[in-house]
């Protein structure tokens, strides 16, 4: 069973009624669309924190080995799968 925590969310009255009017654009409670909105950015928010994190590690071992691909290796590659190939990816390289 999952535990639940009742919250409070101050909003003006511009945003509440435009919550209401879409809620029931979309035949749904208010409050089950604000739950919507809020897992749909905490998911975004989270695979962007994800994304960051490997950015960070890419960097940090860029920065630690000096092993990369070039823009252009980058882009011949990415060409050929697009085209539908099965290409290797470009060795790394210093």
């Amino acid at each position: 069973m999952k535990t639940q925590v009742n919250a409070s969310v101050r909003m003006s009255s511009v945003l509440h009624a435009r919550v209401v009017s879409l809620a029931e654009t979309r035949d749904r409670t208010p409050h089950a669309l604000m739950l919507q909105a809020i897992e749909a950015f905490i998911n975004r928010e989270e695979q962007r924190e994800t994304l960051r994190q490997e950015a960070r590690a890419a960097h940090d071992e860029y920065m630690r080995t000096g092993l990369h691909v070039t823009g252009e290796e980058a882009d011949a590659w990415l060409a050929e799968l697009e085209a539908g190939n099965d290409a290797e990816p470009p060795k790394c390289h210093i």
